[in-house]
């Protein structure tokens, strides 16, 4: 699917792409037209989040016309090297923050896969009882609320008190980092799995994007990828499971907000997210932001203030509610990947992210980090 089939024609969209013997450039999209609006007002994602205006700043910055969106990404379906024109992920210096454990749905999966220890031969059992006792308790609870707490209470004296509904239903929402700053990847590139996880499975989300100050200044789309087996064996080694070389998708823009545009739409977003194999198989899945049970603003708001700055802006990760039980390879397994899945996450609003799936140790290494894109830009003379 194209990153975005139908342009919306007021929408402000701006990201980043790779240009053939430039570098990473700063773009914003009018209509078909990709314009780089790189300058040294404007040299990164993040000097652009920082203005006080990030959608007029964009909107009327100068710029080149040097592709048309049909071009950008007719090249970004392939690999053929470093530097070649693509897609890149929207951001650059931030920091990249997840929430985890933010629909009642993807909650009670977390709780079988710590149940299960992480063996997918033990997922359908454990799913049967954990649906008996838990049934729809946790829909529409408040995180924090005295209702929630009560809920709390049913669920230890049954033995099932996890971690996972801790941070689901309790007072703190889980908020990790996802990866280092530079290291997403754009449309069209491929996702890894450790070759290590043999029960994995995509995660469709809404990412915001949020400035120094806690401005959350426009949405985009992102795919979590997430090894159920490794963080199941143990909630400890999220790290191994969540971040991983091409670990972390992003894009296929980044909408910024105003005044069509903005919170109220993102908390009544349907995501929608269809996996091909090249064995036939399909799964399609959706994430509907009418069911998370934190509100964007306070996941936010307990990323940062006082307790924690991020000085260059980060972007975060909402959570899903896509929690894939259809199975693949085996009754009662549920779904796991296959090498070379297409993935596409798409929402109206922000256009569809598509990438393929393979093994870590097997898709392009990271190289490009935060020090050579500053010696990139101080080479071209915008920084």
């Amino acid at each position: 699917m194209l990153p975005l089939s139908n342009p919306i024609p007021e929408a402000m969209f701006v990201g980043r792409v790779w240009r053939p013997g430039i570098g990473p450039a700063l773009v914003r999209l009018d209509g078909e037209t990709v314009i780089d609006i790189t300058s040294r007002d404007l040299p990164t994602m993040q000097a652009l989040l920082e203005t006080t205006d990030p959608t007029d700043t964009a909107r009327t910055a100068p710029g080149e016309a040097f592709a048309t969106l049909a071009e950008l990404v007719a090249a970004s379906t392939t690999e053929a090297g470093d530097d070649t024109l693509r897609l890149l992920a929207p951001p650059d210096l931030q920091a990249i923050k997840a929430c985890g454990v933010t629909f009642a749905a993807s909650m009670v999966e977390r709780v079988i896969e710590e149940q299960a220890a992480g063996d997918p031969d033990s997922a359908a059992a454990i799913r049967e009882k954990v649906g008996a006792v838990i049934g729809d308790s946790l829909s529409g609870i408040e995180p924090g609320s005295e209702k929630a707490m009560e809920v709390k209470a049913v669920l230890q004296a049954e033995g099932l008190w996890s971690q996972y509904l801790e941070v689901g239903i309790g007072p703190d929402a889980e908020v990790f980092t996802k990866g280092q700053p530079m290291c997403s990847l754009g449309w069209g590139a491929r996702v890894g799995l450790h070759p290590m996880s043999k029960w994995n499975n995509p995660e469709p989300e809404i990412v915001l994007a949020v400035n120094s100050r806690g401005e959350i200044c426009g949405a985009t789309l992102g795919n979590d990828v997430n090894l159920r087996d490794i963080e199941g064996r143990s909630a400890l080694l999220l790290g191994k499971a969540k971040d991983n070389n091409a670990s972390c998708a992003i894009g296929p823009f980044l909408r910024l907000f105003d005044d069509g545009f903005g919170l109220d739409d993102i908390r009544k977003a349907e995501l929608t997210m269809k996996v091909e194999g090249t064995d036939g198989f399909v799964l399609d899945g959706h994430s509907s932001m009418s069911q998370i049970s934190r509100d964007p603003a306070d996941l936010v708001a307990q990323t940062i203030g006082r307790h924690h700055q991020y000085p260059d802006g980060f972007f975060l990760f909402l959570g899903t509610l896509f929690a894939p039980v259809q199975d693949r390879d085996a009754p009662g397994q549920g779904f796991t990947h296959h090498e070379a899945d297409l993935v596409t996450i798409s929402e109206p609003a922000l256009g569809a992210l598509s990438n393929t799936v393979g093994l870590s140790t097997e898709c392009p290494e990271w190289r490009f980090g935060t020090a050579a894109l500053m010696r990139n830009l101080a080479g071209r003379g915008v920084l």
